[in-house]
């Protein structure tokens, strides 16, 4: 039965209005809405993406998972850069709202107990957990939780595995990517600021800047590698490090918006000119990207989409669970894109290749 929506709030959209965007009937959408199986996942996109389009909230008693009630999604944090989780959360939240889920966040810090983490979030009495990095790459937390019967899945940067759902963007080709770009622009001394050690992210991002490097035919200094830790104060530290050697880099690529920005306050406080003497590239186009002058040259990764799409995975695993249907893991890659802006430049000198 078509579903009621009553007292929308006047020029809401309504079920019809996502109907015609889509080119579906409204029993479709009432079908998306409710998470039933039968729609088509390519039907499915379509409908989702019109809901968005036109921030569609459609009435909270219609949107009940089949076999009952409210989900009790968690969320176990870890995650050091804010821009990012805030627009993580929002896109969770959003999506939460729309499914009729109910979204605990909980707060775990590196080096903390993860049999202790585990237990708050089984103590929390969960249909299902969203794991951004590194939890999710916590074998024993994950064992833990799906032992409880808590339907996972992983978010983000992440080591390949085929038994945990997941979806993110390509680490490793983003970073190539980005490598490659600065490479076309005329550099060879490429800096690199990596990310904390026990995220995924840190290692695929390194790994697809060398490999840019070796298909140039170019050789990478490990003096030319600085660690960090996502941080706006690592990045400072790791900055000062490449910027005195000598030669310096001309380009430094960091591995999140944050550390980039950093670099870009330490080569002013040198008297470099970015782009004109050291370009500066980042990660994830946070907001901090177009706050800072110049403004930062990233790639892009759809955080908010990230969640969003979580959510709606992770509900369809739990409805699965509690008809008790087996199914296999599944696993999402989404796009990103390699944004351009005023940070980054043909150098000045060419250096020749080593």
């Amino acid at each position: 039965m078509e579903q009621d929506f009553a007292r929308r709030p006047k020029g809401a959209a309504t079920i019809h209005d996502v109907a015609r965007r889509a080119g579906v009937s409204s029993m479709t959408v009432s079908r998306v809405i409710n998470g039933e199986k039968s729609v088509r996942p390519a039907t499915r996109e379509k409908v989702d993406a019109a809901i968005r389009a036109l921030n569609f909230l459609p009435n909270p008693a219609a949107r009940t998972l089949a076999g009952g009630g409210v989900v009790r999604i968690g969320l176990l944090c870890s995650i050091p850069n804010a821009a990012y989780l805030s627009e993580f959360l929002v896109g969770a939240l959003e999506r939460c709202g729309q499914v009729n889920a109910q979204l605990i966040v909980k707060r775990y810090m590196p080096g903390e107990d993860l049999e202790a983490a585990a237990d708050m979030l089984i103590g929390a009495r969960l249909d299902g957990a969203i794991l951004p990095p590194p939890v999710s790459d916590a074998e024993p937390l994950v064992a833990r939780l799906r032992a409880a019967n808590i339907a996972l899945i992983a978010t983000g940067s992440m080591r390949p595995s085929n038994s945990l759902a997941s979806i993110g963007i390509d680490d490793f080709a983003a970073a190539e990517a980005m490598t490659g770009h600065l490479i076309t622009l005329g550099h060879r001394r490429i800096g690199f600021i990596t990310g904390r050690a026990e995220h995924a992210s840190s290692s695929l991002r390194l790994d697809g800047y060398r490999k840019a490097m070796a298909d140039a035919g170019l050789r990478v200094d490990d003096a030319m590698i600085a660690g960090g830790t996502f941080t706006y104060h690592s990045g400072l530290d790791a900055a000062e490090r490449l910027l005195t050697i000598d030669p310096q880099p001309t380009a430094i690529f960091a591995s999140n918006d944050d550390m980039a920005a950093a670099a870009v306050a330490v080569a002013h406080r040198r008297g470099l000119d970015v782009p004109a003497d050291l370009s500066v590239c980042g990660f994830d186009d946070t907001p901090l990207a177009t706050t800072i002058w110049p403004e930062l040259t990233t790639i892009r990764q759809p955080v908010s989409t990230m969640s969003e799409e979580a959510v709606m995975m992770l509900t369809d695993l739990i409805r699965d669970q509690r008809d008790g249907r087996a199914q296999e893991p599944p696993h999402r890659l989404l796009d990103f894109e390699l944004i351009r802006r005023q940070s980054d430049s043909a150098p000045k000198h060419r250096p020749p290749s080593r």
